[in-house]
């Protein structure tokens, strides 16, 4: 990623250059960065002193700067915008970036496949092309657009306003609404990690309170936990684990993979992709939940993410009215990753996590949150994400 990066820099520096010598040859790199002594004042005026700095440099500021900030550069002067809306800077800032963010979402979630595209020639300029064929490739490579939606200082000023009939489906759904909630909750981070994230959930009730604990069942299915949210909502969560305990610790201590038990294997497709079947308890439980909590193992340097993109699917279409079901992954470490002892566990990006699992093809709404078992680090993000999915009103001090 590093070499990546500082071959990118170098790319977006040549362009500039070219791009300003081109368009501004007045505001050309100059060794000394004093104003010349017999510098005329309508030049002074007209040329500011970021303005003549070499384009190096100009680079190296704007990295410091916020999307914010980099968008009122751009409205400070004609060459500003110029300079501050240049395609390959924005791949830059994708590329460097994303793995830095905490939580995506279905609305907010970059195309990644833009940063595999081959790098335009530092000669080949836009308007050395067609007028044609500069449309289809802004269109097609609009990095600073696709940053901007997905950054989370600042995607909320591009989320689409909700139409009159989602506005009016969010009232049906909040006065029908059953009194409480329900999620299932599974995934190999409950289970891999050696802290286990539902224990910490039972004892944590200064983060998330529990309201009850699990006593009977309902219809055959064990009644879960349930837990209130900014003492206002309560919810409940029915907890799947693959395996029995013991099976679980074993094979967490081991570092080796079990055979799910809440599903039986029914051959591969002609990808060769594992085609699962959910037991009869999983698919009574998935009728009556009304969302899905999957907790990935963001530490895992796996690279077959198959197996789990297939049971995810194969749950949410369970689901009654499926495409509806709201789906949180909760990319899970054990620990902050500055207290962890073994420096070779790096978290998997967010961005990365909902790509293996596939999720931008899910008709569902998703949203993937990292998360940190030990202190529940970005857990509330996730739950209030999940409440409001599922047409509960939440009070604007929510998260």
């Amino acid at each position: 990623m590093t070499e990546k990066l500082q071959q990118l820099e170098s790319v977006v520096i040549r362009s500039l250059r070219l791009f300003r010598d081109r368009y501004f040859p007045y505001k050309a790199d100059k060794e000394d960065l004093q104003p010349a002594a017999d510098q005329g004042n309508e030049e002074k005026e007209e040329s500011g002193f970021l303005e003549s700095l070499p384009v190096g440099v100009q680079f190296q500021i704007m990295t410091f700067l916020s999307p914010s900030d980099i968008c009122r550069l751009g409205a400070t002067s004609q060459y500003w915008r110029a300079m501050v809306r240049d395609s390959l800077l924005w791949r830059y800032f994708l590329l460097r970036d994303t793995p830095g963010w905490s939580s995506i979402d279905h609305v907010t979630m970059p195309n990644l496949d833009m940063l595999d595209a081959p790098l335009i020639s530092v000669e080949e300029s836009l308007d050395d092309r067609e007028e044609g064929d500069e449309r289809e490739r802004e269109i097609k490579f609009d990095y600073m657009s696709e940053y901007l939606k997905g950054c989370p200082s600042c995607r909320q000023k591009w989320l689409p306003s909700r139409p009159a009939y989602a506005v009016m489906t969010s009232f049906l759904q909040y006065i029908v609404r059953p009194s409480e909630l329900r999620y299932a909750m599974f995934g190999p981070g409950m289970e891999q990690l050696d802290v286990s994230l539902v224990t910490r959930l039972m004892h944590a009730h200064d983060v998330l309170p529990v309201a009850t604990t699990p006593c009977r069942q309902t219809n055959g299915i064990g009644s879960g936990i349930s837990y209130m949210f900014k003492n206002q909502h309560k919810f409940n969560i029915l907890t799947l684990y693959s395996t029995n305990r013991a099976e679980r610790e074993r094979a967490r201590v081991e570092q080796q993979s079990t055979s799910s038990k809440l599903f039986t294997v029914e051959g591969t497709d002609d990808s060769g992709n594992p085609l699962y079947s959910p037991t009869p308890y999983v698919q009574k439980v998935c009728q009556v939940v009304d969302g899905f909590i999957y907790v990935a193992n963001a530490e895992s340097d796996r690279v077959d993410w198959k197996g789990e993109v297939s049971q995810i699917r194969v749950l949410l279409n369970c689901a009654a009215d499926s495409a509806s079901r709201p789906l949180l992954v909760l990319s899970c470490v054990a620990r902050e990753q500055s207290e962890t002892i073994n420096t070779t566990k790096r978290r998997t990006p967010c961005v990365s996590v909902a790509k293996r699992l596939g999720l931008p093809q899910l008709s569902n709404p998703w949203m993937v949150q990292d998360t940190v078992a030990e202190s529940l680090s970005g857990l509330l993000d996730g739950i209030s994400w999940l409440l409001r999915s599922s047409g509960v009103k939440l009070h604007d001090g929510s998260p």
